[in-house]
């Protein structure tokens, strides 16, 4: 893409020939606007040699999406977000912050896809106390703003007009390294303070540090300075969880592997013989990619294989800690709905874990790549596949936690096996998983809150993947993902059960996804209810079978009478 200063206003211009996309060329407008209006307001840093490009790095650092949401009215806190991620840089101040008052404008309609770029929420905005939020703010949030504000009048008369009103909030943002459970530690850490999160944009850069930023309400006083004092205190308590691996990683490593040498080893319990020559594997096509590593087809001995082998360059002894764990679960698991493990090469920078190849791909394909869906037959048998899978490993003491549709492969014969065991974050190209937000879609609210968990949090997931195969749809597809773990936490959020389900199956899947995990059936139980919806709708179909046999028996006897 060619780039080129503009000497006579200091902008950036771009070739519309050669331009990366719309998105790309929306960037550069927000880019342009944002250093127009700093420089016309003489902000000191703004007239510095060398802004220019600086601002340009940062816009470049974060993904596309930063500058379409950003706020351009709001071009100083542009320079908040460059100096909290240059803050990040140095260990001792992470997490860098900034807190301040905001004013939360609701609207007046659903209709109004971004309130703050309209003419009513700019009118809105200028009548305000304190400034907008940084990214404006999404309907789905204001709308539950906008509840709240009516629930604090409690006159439904007054409360009607929710555009009239806007509502004074802070707003917190946060840089820091990029890590996993990240998102977790800080909204867990906001709501020790007793905050509620509205409003949450999260961001990762290329070079590996965050940029989180939350609109909350529930602190009583419309000022800044204690709640820093409070956000400081709270951080500092956990100062020594903060920037290490969580605990049960440390816990992990310590039980399942140790580093000799130059070859990570894996506790092996002489049953099998399960370490693979890595010259012994070829490699066809690439099938997935991710941050952390990439999935392939490939051969094994001539056996047609997957192969999913992580990046040299991101090894670290956390992702080290989950490989472990995937190969010591994997090489014990033998159910025909679960992917069934070959072998792993074990000697690093070659490591990777070969299982069976899976012909029909990924549910998660299926349904929303090349548009399928199932009836309802089929859709049962798919379900029974996945829940006793589940049902094997929960017998076994193993936790899934990260079941959703693009991690159920189906063989050449249809049969559905529970796959990927978190071990490299591989991720289809299907834009399930990003790198800031996980799998939030189809996590348990316990999960969300970083609060311990157990093989329940499972049971969620299976009754939002249920849905998913009833409605073929990605569930909560209006919402980012993290507005909607907020919304499952905070407002007990659940995907709508479509009109047609069958009661039974309705009534299981409302039973799964049960705030209190102990209210959640277990996968025996699961899989006795899937399969009794199955035997009813079979004699149903057989029934209106010998119905219809019956009548054209009964026809053709008429018809012979006469």
């Amino acid at each position: 893409m060619a780039i080129e200063d503009n000497e006579s206003c200091g902008s950036r211009v771009v070739d519309s020939a050669t331009t990366s996309g719309r998105h790309q060329r929306k960037k550069l407008e927000v880019y342009n606007e944002v250093l127009r209006r700093l420089k016309e307001s003489n902000n000191v840093e703004a007239l510095e040699p060398g802004f220019d490009d600086e601002l340009w790095a940062h816009f470049n650092r974060l993904p596309t999406r930063y500058a379409i949401d950003v706020n351009v009215e709001r071009a100083e806190d542009v320079l908040t977000h460059k100096r909290l991620l240059h803050l990040a840089h140095v260990p001792a101040n992470r997490p860098a912050f900034d807190v301040r008052l905001v004013q939360v404008a609701s609207v007046p309609d659903g209709n109004l896809r971004d309130s703050f770029h309209s003419s009513f929420a700019k009118k809105e905005v200028s009548r305000s106390v304190h400034p907008p939020p940084a990214f404006g703010s999404s309907p789905n949030l204001e709308a539950l703003a906008c509840e709240a504000i009516k629930s604090e009048v409690q006159d439904e008369d007054t409360a009607a007009p929710c555009a009239n009103f806007s509502r004074p909030m802070h707003e917190i943002t946060f840089s820091t390294d990029d890590k996993p459970k990240l998102l977790s530690q800080l909204t867990s850490l906001l709501a020790e303070l007793g905050l509620n999160i509205q409003e949450a944009h999260a961001f990762s850069t290329v070079d590996g540090y965050s940029l989180d930023v939350f609109v909350v309400d529930g602190w009583p006083y419309e000022e800044v300075v204690r709640l820093r004092t409070a956000l400081e205190r709270e951080i500092l308590r956990n100062e020594k969880s903060w920037p290490s691996p969580s605990q049960s990683f440390i816990k992990q490593e310590q039980d399942l592997i140790k580093r000799e040498f130059d070859h990570l080893t894996i506790p092996f319990d002489g049953i099998d013989v399960w370490e693979i020559d890595h010259q012994l594997l070829k490699f066809e096509y690439k099938i997935a990619s991710g941050s952390y590593g990439d999935l392939y087809k490939g051969t094994y001995c001539s056996q047609d294989v997957a192969i999913k082998i992580l990046k040299s360059e991101r090894l670290n002894t956390e992702l080290q800690t989950e490989f472990a764990q995937e190969v010591y679960i994997m090489r014990k698991v033998r159910h025909k709905n679960v992917v069934q493990f070959i072998g792993a090469c074990t000697r690093p920078p070659n490591l990777c874990i070969v299982t069976e190849y899976m012909s029909g791909g990924s549910v998660y394909d299926y349904l929303h790549k090349r548009k399928g869906s199932f009836k309802l037959p089929t859709l049962l048998k798919v379900a029974i596949d996945v829940a006793k899978g589940m049902n094997y490993l929960h017998q076994n003491n193993i936790i899934h936690r990260d079941l959703k549709a693009a991690n159920l492969l189906m063989d050449e014969n249809e049969v559905i096996k529970v796959a990927d065991f978190g071990v490299a974050r591989v991720k289809a190209q299907t834009g399930v998983m990003t790198a800031e937000t996980g799998t939030y879609r189809w996590m348990a609210p316990e999960v969300i809150e970083h609060k311990p968990y157990d093989h329940k949090a499972d049971v969620f997931s299976f009754g939002v993947v249920l849905w998913e195969l009833l409605t073929g749809k990605l569930p909560y597809e209006y919402l980012t993902p993290l507005q909607a773990a907020i919304g499952v936490v905070q407002k007990g959020l659940r995907p709508t059960i479509p009109k047609h389900t069958p009661p039974r199956l309705a009534e299981l899947l409302e039973t799964c996804w049960q705030q209190d995990p102990t209210s959640r059936p277990d996968f025996s139980e699961i899989v006795d209810i899937l399969q009794q919806i199955a035997k009813e709708v079979g004699d149903e179909r057989a029934d209106r079978c010998k119905e219809k046999s019956a009548g054209g028996f009964f026809s053709a006897l008429r018809r012979g009478h006469h």
